[in-house]
């Protein structure tokens, strides 16, 4: 309404427009000028050329842009800008983008033909547009529909679409080499952001595979841009998060499994069908499995399965003939050289991450010369002086975790390298006496690191250890009981779930006797230092086990068989049981258990409440991915 129909109080002779209805006469007049086209490419061309004039081009550009091109419409634009490729010249970059944008992958095969050709033909002439053409088909990969992406594979004619589209990136990057640098750039740059959903995510990670399996030679780039982003979802997608989100779940199942009784119906909870396809798009597994509660785990479990099956291609166990087997093993250990360099580069120093270095775990499980070269690698980490104490700190909890866990790993390796940990530990101890360094836990980080790692090694697979004679000798044959008492005392700054199972073991066979020490050391704690009424915490190795329990549901089924579950024998129960009956009779008769309650009397009350919150501190630190797993 006008100002002066307001005033006068009489109604305006315009029409208001709600928004929607001025979209509908928007489409009502281009669809008008659909089949009002006076000219063509050519003439917008020739008015460029002659007079200068850019009106008709511009013309030309929105009919593009607006109109819904029939099949014969568009090959006959895309032909006839084909045939006048020598003409558009810098002038005619705006027109140029127009036809790099229009819709063309869900056409017929011969409008996809036309366009592959005019798209080729075009960067080949004019290279200055590869950025922009890249960019347009990567935007492409990206999932827009839920319900024909299930699970992150695409549906039969979204596939027809992105096969249109892979196949003119292999036709380009065969005639430009320089377009795989772009190529690279633009996946990064596309990559769906941590919080978006599950589908999109499984769906472009599903594209940025199919990539790689017609330019395997950029394995490497690509599969250092994939973990890089995954690291993200994984550092996104704490444990405690997950654990609370599917325990949530459960107690729903509980609660619907209850109401069932009364209305089945109402309550069917539908599974999901997962299937994992092999690089040819056949179907491998099929199984139903509800998806996970929290969606970044989800989005990241799609990932996992999708970048596992495609590490499959790497197995070497895979062929008939001796010949191939080995050619399959020469590059299945090529690519375990790119891992090994994204893992030293963003995986080893990442903080807080649970599931992305199962990607190695699992590669490593194919064969066993695969984890040795593994190992060997984390071994050289930790013997490098030029590296920083953390860095091979880490490495050694890597080396422990994987020698706990690896459920294919061979008897002989698990000793041989138990045996390097405790040389290298042992010769540490000798260098140390005769500088006499101080026995600090900073000073002294990586051999207590490597301390602790014999220790979780021995505790975790005692039963493989300690199956008979021979390998109790090789046991003794590692001076653990010097490793114990000397005086760095390695024990005290051990997790105390690490330091009581190591100690059963070494009763149970009489390796070493630690409790006496453990004692000793919780003795020690009691007479906790006060400063300014704060307590002074005790020296604790902090640590980690990167190969904690896998959570993601989906992927997890490549996981379960490779992977080792602790498994306590009985020697080392009946003798942790003998030892808790004999130090609560020793505390009975030398009344220690009065001096303990005189101490604790002794301490002013707030004082106990603040040592009690220290302690629930230090626990709480090793309750994020720290857990070294000693339950059944």
């Amino acid at each position: 309404m006008s100002v002066y129909s307001a005033k006068t109080g009489l109604s305006s002779i315009l029409k208001s427009y709600t928004p929607t209805e001025r979209e509908k006469t928007k489409a009502a007049i281009i669809n008008k000028v659909r089949f009002q086209e006076p000219r063509r490419l050519k003439d917008g061309i020739n008015g460029v050329l002659e007079k200068n004039n850019y009106m008709i081009i511009n013309e030309y550009g929105e009919y593009l842009k607006e109109c819904t091109l029939n099949e014969s419409d568009f090959i006959r634009a895309i032909k006839e800008a084909h045939s006048l490729l020598h003409l558009l010249d810098p002038r005619f970059g705006g027109i140029i983008e127009i036809l790099l944008t229009l819709p063309w992958a869900n056409r017929s095969p011969q409008a996809i033909q036309a366009y592959q050709d005019f798209f080729v033909d075009l960067l080949v002439a004019q290279v200055k547009h590869l950025t922009f053409a890249i960019n347009n088909l990567i935007r492409l990969w990206i999932p827009k529909e839920e319900e024909k992406w299930v699970n992150g594979t695409p549906a039969e004619d979204v596939k027809y679409e992105l096969q249109a589209v892979h196949k003119l990136i292999a036709r380009i990057l065969s005639i430009i080499p320089i377009a795989c640098d772009v190529v690279i750039e633009k996946i990064y740059v596309h990559f769906p952001y941590y919080k978006k959903l599950p589908f999109i995510v499984g769906g472009f990670v599903h594209n940025v595979l199919w990539f790689l399996e017609y330019q395997p030679n950029l394995n490497k780039d690509v599969m250092k841009v994939l973990i890089r982003k995954l690291l993200i979802f994984d550092v996104n997608a704490p444990r405690h998060e997950i654990e609370e989100s599917e325990m949530e779940d459960e107690n729903e199942d509980e609660m619907y499994d209850e109401e069932e009784d009364n209305d089945e119906e109402m309550f069917k909870m539908e599974d999901t069908t997962i299937t994992t396809t092999t690089t040819t798009g056949e179907p491998k597994i099929t199984a139903e499995i509800l998806p996970m509660n929290h969606q970044v785990a989800h989005a990241l479990d799609l990932s996992m399965e999708k970048t596992m099956a495609f590490i499959d291609r790497f197995n070497p166990n895979v062929g008939d003939g001796v010949e191939e087997k080995s050619a399959t093993l020469l590059h299945a250990l090529e690519f375990l050289e790119a891992l090994e360099s994204i893992f030293e580069k963003f995986i080893l120093p990442g903080h807080n991450t649970h599931h992305v270095q199962f990607l190695v775990f699992y590669f490593c499980s194919f064969k066993n010369v695969i984890g040795e070269k593994f190992l060997e690698f984390l071994w050289s980490k930790i013997n490098d002086p030029n590296e920083s104490a953390v860095a091979r700190q880490t490495a050694v909890g890597y080396i422990a975790s994987f020698l706990a866990r690896s459920k294919n790993l061979s008897l002989a390796v698990l000793k041989n390298y138990l045996k390097e940990l405790c040389e290298w530990a042992h010769q540490y101890i000798h260098r140390s006496d005769q500088y006499r360094s101080n026995g600090s836990l900073k000073a002294n980080l990586v051999f207590f690191s490597v301390c602790q790692a014999i220790f979780y090694v021995i505790a975790f697979r005692s039963r493989d250890l300690t199956a008979d004679k021979k390998d109790l000798l090789f046991l003794q044959s590692l001076q653990l009981s010097a490793l114990v008492t000397c005086n760095f005392n390695p024990l005290r700054v051990c997790l105390p779930a690490v330091a009581t199972a190591f100690a059963g073991v070494t009763r149970a066979y009489q390796l070493a006797y630690c409790h006496a020490i453990l004692e000793r050391n919780a003795r020690r704690k009691l007479a906790t230092v006060y400063a300014n009424e704060k307590a002074t915490p005790e020296e604790t190795l902090d640590t980690f086990f990167p190969f904690d329990p896998y959570l993601l549901k989906i992927s997890s089924r490549r996981i379960h068989p490779i992977y080792l579950q602790y498994q306590p024998n009985e020697a080392e129960e009946e003798s942790s049981n003998e030892t808790t009956n004999c130090n609560a009779d020793r505390l009975r008769k030398r009344g220690d258990s009065e001096m303990i309650d005189d101490i604790d009397d002794f301490l002013i009350a707030d004082k106990r409440q603040k040592l009690s919150e220290l302690a629930r501190s230090q626990e709480a630190q090793f309750t994020y991915g720290l857990s070294p797993g000693f339950h059944t």
